[in-house]
C-alpha cells in the first residue's frame, strides 16, 4: 500500500476558505460543566480567541478555519479576553483555546502575555493550547506571571508513531515526553488530545490505538485526556475518504476507548462530543449513545448500554 506523505502545501491547497474575523473580537465563547481536578463537577468559561493559524499544517486539521493569516494587533488578544468574560457568567476555570499555540509568539504576541496573565489570575486554572515542541521556559514564566494553576493541553494525537508522521504533526512520542517532562517540572499541569481513527486506521485498530494512545499520555504524566473523533471538512480529509484511505469512527469505538480508559482511574478522560451525531452507528441509537458518552464525561465513571 502506498504511504501516505502529504506535504504542508498539498495540505494547504486543498482548503477551502477561512471565514471572516474580527480581530479585536473573540470567534466564540461559552461555559459549560466540567468534571474538574478536584473531582466535583465545576463551570468553565472558554473563549475561542481569533489569532494567527498553527504554523504545523496538520493533515486532519480544520481550526485553521477560524484564525487570520496575519499576526493580530498588540491588545487585541487582551480585548477578546475582556469582551468574552464580560458576557460570561462567572467561573473557576477558564480555557484560552486559539485554535493553535498559546506560546507561538505569531499567535499571542509576546508583549501581550502580560495583560493576558492580569485577566486571568483570579481564576482556579488556566487552560491553554500549544505544540510539544514550542514548550519551553515561557511556559513557566507565564504561569509565574498569573500565579495561578496553568494548564497546557498538547495535542498528542496518537502514540502510533507511523501514523503520527503521517498526520504531518512535525513531532515525535519521544518530542511529546520531554514536553511533558518540562511541564511537569514546573508544576504545570498536562492534558493531552488523542485522536480516534486517524486515516490508513481500521475500526479495531482505531480503538486500540487510542486506548494505547491515552495509556502513553498518562504514562507521561499527563492528568487529563480528550478522544476526539476525527472527522472530515479540510479538503485533505475528503480526498482521503475517496480514495478509501479514511472513513469516519462509529461513537460505539468512542464509548469504547471512554469506558476501557476511565475504568483505570488514573486520570479524567473526556469524549469529545461536538457534532457527535454523525459519528452514530444508527441514526435512531445516537440520542442514547450521546447521553451514556455524556454522563460518563460528567460523572468520570463508567455507563454500561442500558
Amino acid at each position: 500500500m502506498k504511504p501516505l506523505d502529504f506535504a504542508s502545501d498539498e495540505i494547504l491547497n486543498a482548503r477551502g476558505n477561512r471565514n471572516s474575523l474580527d480581530p479585536w473580537l473573540p470567534y466564540h465563547f461559552l461555559v459549560e460543566p466540567e468534571f474538574s481536578r478536584r473531582r466535583t463537577l465545576e463551570n468553565v468559561a472558554t473563549v475561542f480567541l481569533t489569532n494567527r493559524e498553527c504554523p504545523f499544517r496538520c493533515l486532519m486539521c480544520d481550526l485553521w478555519k477560524n484564525t487570520t493569516q496575519h499576526t493580530v494587533p498588540r491588545g487585541a488578544i487582551p480585548a477578546q479576553i475582556d469582551y468574552a468574560l464580560g458576557r460570561l457568567p462567572v467561573a473557576p476555570h477558564l480555557k484560552l483555546y486559539n485554535s493553535g499555540n498559546f506560546f507561538d509568539a505569531h499567535a499571542i504576541p509576546v508583549e501581550d502575555r502580560a495583560a493576558v496573565a492580569e485577566r486571568v489570575r483570579k481564576f482556579d486554572t488556566v487552560i491553554v493550547e500549544n505544540h510539544p515542541n514550542l514548550c519551553g521556559p515561557a511556559c513557566d514564566e507565564f504561569q509565574q506571571l498569573c500565579g495561578t494553576q496553568l494548564e497546557i493541553a498538547l495535542g498528542l494525537e496518537t502514540s502510533h508513531e507511523a501514523t503520527l508522521a503521517m498526520l504531518n504533526k512535525q513531532m515525535t512520542t519521544a518530542d511529546f515526553s520531554r514536553a511533558c517532562d518540562l511541564l511537569s517540572k514546573s508544576q504545570i499541569l498536562i492534558r493531552a488530545f488523542v485522536l480516534l481513527k486517524p486515516p490508513r486506521t481500521s475500526e479495531a485498530q482505531a480503538i486500540e490505538r487510542a486506548i494505547d494512545s491515552v495509556r502513553f499520555a498518562f504514562d507521561c504524566g499527563v492528568s487529563c485526556c480528550s478522544i476526539i473523533p476525527v472527522r472530515g471538512g479540510n479538503g485533505i480529509m475528503e480526498r482521503l475518504a475517496a480514495a478509501g484511505d479514511f472513513s469516519p469512527p462509529s461513537l460505539s469505538s468512542l464509548e469504547t476507548v471512554l469506558r476501557e480508559t476511565l475504568s483505570w482511574n488514573r486520570g479524567r478522560v473526556f469524549a469529545d462530543l461536538w457534532d457527535a451525531r454523525q459519528f452514530a452507528d444508527k441514526q435512531e441509537l445516537a440520542g442514547a449513545q450521546i447521553a451514556r458518552l455524556s454522563e460518563m464525561n460528567l460523572t468520570q465513571t463508567v455507563v454500561s448500554h442500558a
